[in-house]
């Protein structure tokens, strides 16, 4: 976290973001010879209609209070999405910040009730995506949906959990830019500084994309997934809040291809379970289909 210890996380956003917009898609002739990628800090001093001299202190933490106008302006230039924008605002600083009660994240005994009696993949993460609790179906889906499994460094630096996703640059850059943003201001939270830490150090793929301070919510959304058993399988994702932590779970349409598979991955999981309660290894695997 250079940037967020450097105190001058606006500066490295506002860097960070006019990398990535090119001269033509801010309606500039690309000229020759530039030597930034994106646009030049005149330029978009220029286009947000605000001195020169004044963007650099900006961008360089000289000043760290401007207006929620200025601000407005280079969300407009930087052609930030609803969610970039709420987060460029609120970097800015002389905001007050509540004090935080580092409380151990918790699922309530209700929610453990609730997995069991769930008969599609669902678990419980926390805000740095770590499994904190899951139902069998999740562990039939993947095995890093067990609880003390963390799913972005899963996604990062476990092979097979690559393999798994169909559109695996897609699924990283979205990881990334959801912990960014549930970061927000929170960047001495002992949790989320020694993952990042642990993934800047150990995964180029974590470097390149946390540079880009992109900044994302994921909610919900479908994917598309490789299982090793049953094959390919498209499931909706939703989340849904519970205290502090947050419950996710995956279905397929109904009567789809993938609900008929999902409903196959179901027995062989029961089998298994009952194999295992008559003496079969635990760590056998499930039967590969024809």
């Amino acid at each position: 976290m250079k940037d967020e210890e450097s105190g001058n996380r606006l500066g490295s956003y506002l860097r960070a973001r006019r990398e990535l917009v090119s001269p033509a898609q801010a309606g500039l002739p690309p000229g020759g010879n530039r030597r930034v990628p994106g646009l030049r800090r005149e330029e978009v001093a220029l286009l947000a209609g605000i001195s020169p001299d004044y963007y650099l202190r900006l961008e360089r933490g000289r000043d760290k209070n401007p207006s929620p106008q200025v601000l407005e302006s280079l969300a407009r230039v930087l052609q930030l999405d609803d969610v970039e924008r709420t987060y460029l605002l609120g970097l800015a600083a002389g905001r007050p910040r509540a004090p935080r009660r580092k409380r151990p994240e918790h699922v309530p005994a209700r929610v453990h009730e609730l997995l069991a009696h769930l008969e599609i993949p669902a678990f419980v993460e926390g805000r740095a995506f770590d499994v904190l609790a899951s139902n069998p179906m999740a562990v039939a889906l993947s095995p890093r949906l067990r609880p003390g499994q963390n799913r972005l460094r899963s996604l990062l630096l476990d092979p097979e959990e690559q393999a798994f996703h169909q559109d695996w640059a897609k699924a990283t850059a979205d990881f990334i830019a959801a912990l960014r943003t549930t970061i927000g201001d929170d960047t001495d939270d002992p949790r989320f500084v020694e993952l990042v830490g642990e993934l800047a150090l150990s995964s180029q793929r974590f470097r390149t994309l946390w540079a880009r301070h992109d900044v994302r919510s994921l909610d919900g959304g479908t994917i598309t997934v490789h299982h090793p058993v049953v094959g390919e399988l498209r499931l909706h994702r939703d989340k849904l809040p519970i205290g502090d932590v947050i419950l996710v779970v995956y279905y397929p349409d109904k009567d789809s291809d993938s609900d008929e598979k999902l409903r196959l991955l179901a027995a062989l999981s029961h089998t298994e379970s009952a194999g295992t309660a008559h003496g079969r290894p635990a760590d056998d695997p499930l039967p590969k289909t024809p």
